[in-house]
């Protein structure tokens, strides 16, 4: 199908080395990571020098120069390979980006260098054990005391939680302001951090190879100057001014996957033999795979059109939900359909068909549940 996207000669020759990559660094790997529970600190090493962090980050901060394009194709390729541990695409377009837009220079000079080579390794911390999707119900407070904030509460749910150690917090450093007001980001730095406690890694149905945690904060000193932004209670609307680029890259992970179930399963169908013919040959089986090439086909077209809404920078929170709800609905009932058609071997969990139907799940929870993102839109109409 043909892309909306201009990809240019850089952009493919990316592709193919990311493309070699994970063939080579990540696919071999991807069974002892789903037993570990956690890739490798090395597999982020290898991926900042060969340039896969960071893609679209200025050089003078260590990154790779590129465009958003660069992290699309980086992400594509991942997908492809069947990689789903690292979290990259979390790390290089979701949360670099909040230090690229909200960080002073001194702290783009103290903490990108590090992320583009993979010494850092981030994660951002929204999500309460009572607050959900809700943002505004923050509680983790930070107060200040001196040239410090006195952080106290928890995170859960954190992505990357066991490995990483930069880390953003979204905390309250107004207690008596309500809702959305007095809410701040303040980044820290784990390693050796006084008062910071890492969680079990919880146990998930799916996603085995990518570490989620709870995150603990008690009395946790942090100095003033780790907020972002030029003043404390913006934290609410910078998060709110970043989650249509967060819900954008959930959905072309939701469109990748898409059409690598697609690919495995019309392989699969073609091969498989029941009664006497190919399960391909049956009209059923036909019509389901016309159905689903189709969707892949509407997704991605929709997804391109987005991605280049961000490019220009007009991708409104209106885009950036209806991606999400479109891709990742899809998503799950494309893949559905998939195990479907791989009959009783679609439930095992050696099928490459079986990890991916476990792993699409949360795709409608997290970044905001699918029902989160059906009252942004609704509200806009």
């Amino acid at each position: 199908m043909e892309r909306l996207l201009e990809f240019s000669e850089e952009h493919n020759l990316l592709r193919d080395a990311a493309a070699r990559f994970f063939e080579r660094e990540a696919v071999p790997h991807n069974e002892q990571w789903e037993r570990d529970g956690v890739v490798s600190k090395e597999i982020w090493l290898k991926a900042g020098t060969a340039g896969l962090l960071c893609a679209d980050q200025d050089p003078d901060y260590g990154g790779g120069g590129g465009d958003f394009l660069h992290q699309v194709v980086i992400m594509e390729e991942m997908a492809k390979s069947g990689t789903y541990g690292p979290g990259f695409g979390l790390h290089s377009a979701i949360i670099v980006p909040y230090i690229q837009k909200y960080g002073n220079e001194a702290q783009k000079k103290r903490w990108l260098p590090g992320c583009a080579s993979g010494e850092f390794i981030t994660s951002i911390g929204m999500t309460e054990p009572a607050g959900g999707s809700d943002l505004q119900a923050v509680k983790t407070s930070a107060v200040r005391d001196g040239d410090h904030y006195v952080i106290n509460g928890s995170k859960t749910f954190i992505s990357n939680g066991q490995l990483s150690n930069l880390h953003i917090l979204a905390a309250r450093t107004d207690r008596e302001a309500k809702g959305a007001k007095g809410i701040s980001l303040i980044v820290l730095e784990l390693d050796g951090l006084e008062g910071f406690e890492r969680g079990r890694n919880l146990e998930k149905v799916g996603m085995h190879a990518q570490d989620t945690s709870e995150l603990f904060f008690n009395d946790v000193r942090v100095p003033v100057e780790n907020l972002l932004g030029d003043a404390e209670g913006q934290g609410f609307y910078q998060m709110m001014e970043m989650l249509p680029q967060e819900r954008l890259v959930l959905a072309i992970d939701g469109v990748n996957v898409m059409e690598l179930a697609l690919e495995i399963t019309a392989d699969y169908v073609k091969d498989r033999k029941a009664f006497g013919k190919t399960i391909a040959d049956f009209q059923n089986t036909r019509f389901k795979l016309a159905e689903m090439k189709t969707d892949v086909a509407a997704t991605r077209t929709f997804m391109d059109h987005c991605i280049n809404l961000l490019d220009q920078g007009h991708l409104t929170a209106d885009d950036g939900a209806m991606a999400k709800l479109w891709a990742t609905e899809r998503q799950c009932k494309l893949v559905d359909e998939c195990v479907q058609l791989h009959g009783g071997y679609g439930y095992m969990a050696e099928y490459q068909i079986a990890r991916l139907w476990v792993n699409s799940r949360p795709q409608r929870i997290y970044g905001g549940t699918s029902e989160v993102m059906k009252d942004i839109i609704g509200r806009s109409i």
